[in-house]
């Protein structure tokens, strides 16, 4: 429960806080103080293992040495010339170079993920062939909450409508299939309506996707979706956009998640851990693309934050970490122990619709019964609130929760993490 301190501090926010916030913020109701690793401590000193790594931007864990160490030095040299060179960019851009596929070598870099996307958009439209005036994406998608990224997935907000130029194409959501069709003897129909209305349209310049969508409840493809659609988007000379916000810097178990797919995306989009947690984004593309004269005017790539020095440093010292400790391979590690305990969850428990993921980024699905499968926020917000409860910190959204542990997590945390949510479960559903 939430301690004194805590409603104190609360109280004293909602005199002038808008609100607005998200549902974890207003059903969780915590004041958290400080973060070590997997570890997150109140106001009131109560301790919560954080298996959703602040917002699944911890990859490194909460105030990771060397990313500190980074950040600290780097402050006390300086911190915004725009995006002038800096001593450290270049060691940055080649370290991206040998993580990243060869065909992505080109970079520029920005503040949160919504601007690298509207960032890849431009690129997108400054470059379309005369008659490609139209981008494709997925129903489901999220890719940030500015007016392109809203756009491409038809989010109008008020009696305000600015989505007439996206083509949605379905998402592979096989647990609700939109088609009402079973895998595998749908033969992955979503993936050639896809394919139909979107790879083989000639007014489309552009597909824009989460190889997994992350905030729709890590909704994993079946295989062939992302291997058909990739090959026809090629051959019809639609442009991939890989969004790996969320999934990018190796959260899947590769670098990113497209690489999973067999997927050779023309732009991708980074964020979230890039810099564990601090504010920075990439946009990584082919030189073709973004050398361009079209793509590349003055200011193209330059915002007010954009490749700011602290940004930087944090990005250079997660990902050289991330490098150095070969911690893509733990994460496919832990990623299995993962799939082990939560399989055995959802066999216990009638309202666990569905439990997937990859890697380290996994969503369990809450219904109010298996054959009607209709969704229930109510119990996923009662399992969240129950975990804090026990000391268990992950990630609310409506009837989904989301679990993405730092890589640096240990087996026996991760274990005892997840006992943690199974009791949560056990006693919403049995109380």
């Amino acid at each position: 429960m939430t301690g004194i301190r805590q409603r104190r501090q609360l109280l004293r926010e909602a005199r002038h806080l808008a609100p607005g916030a998200s549902e974890e913020a207003e059903h969780g109701r915590r004041v958290f103080a400080e973060g070590r690793g997997p570890v997150l401590t109140d106001l009131d000193g109560n301790q919560y293992l954080d298996l959703a790594s602040g917002t699944l931007t911890q990859s490194l864990g909460h105030g990771h040495p060397e990313v500190v160490a980074a950040l600290t030095a780097q402050a006390h040299r300086l911190w915004n010339v725009h995006d002038s060179a800096t001593p450290d960019r270049a060691d940055l851009l080649e370290l991206l170079a040998r993580l990243l596929p060869d065909h992505l070598d080109t970079y520029a870099f920005f503040s949160t993920g919504a601007e690298v996307v509207e960032a890849a958009l431009r690129v997108v439209q400054a470059t379309a062939e005369p008659g490609r005036n139209r981008i494709g994406a997925l129903r489901h998608g999220f890719h940030g909450k500015t007016m392109g990224a809203r756009m491409l997935v038809h989010w109008d907000i008020g009696h305000q409508s600015f989505s007439g130029n996206s083509v949605l194409g379905y998402a592979p959501y096989c647990y609700r299939c939109p088609l009402e069709l079973q895998y595998p003897a749908c033969d992955v129909r979503c993936a050639s309506l896809v394919r139909r209305h979107i790879a083989a349209k000639p007014n489309v310049s552009a597909l824009v996707f989460e190889p997994v969508l992350g905030a729709a409840g890590v909704i994993v493809p079946p295989p062939g979706y992302w291997e058909r659609i990739g090959e026809a988007c090629r051959d019809g000379g639609v442009l991939l956009v890989a969004d790996e916000v969320l999934t990018g810097g190796g959260r899947t178990g590769t670098f990113l998640a497209a690489e999973r797919f067999g997927l050779e995306p023309d732009l991708v989009t980074l964020a979230k851990g890039t810099a564990n947690g601090f504010p920075f984004a990439v946009l990584a593309g082919r030189a073709g693309l973004l050398r361009r004269p079209e793509a590349a005017p003055p200011g193209a790539y330059a915002s007010t934050f954009a490749s700011n020095p602290l940004g930087i440093a944090a990005a250079r010292a997660t990902l050289e970490v991330i490098e150095r400790d070969r911690l893509i391979d733990r994460v496919r590690v832990l990623g299995d122990l993962m799939e082990t305990r939560l399989t055995a969850l959802h066999r216990r428990f009638d309202v666990l619709g569905q439990v997937r993921g990859l890697g380290l980024l996994w969503g369990l699905e809450f219904v109010t019964d298996p054959a009607s499968r209709t969704p229930a926020p109510d119990i996923a917000r009662a399992v969240y609130t129950k975990a804090l409860d026990l000391g268990l910190r992950v990630a609310l959204g409506g009837h989904i929760l989301r679990l993405a542990p730092p890589f640096t997590i240990d087996e026996a945390l991760l274990d005892e993490g997840l006992t943690l949510l199974a009791d949560a479960v056990e006693r919403v559903v049995t109380p």
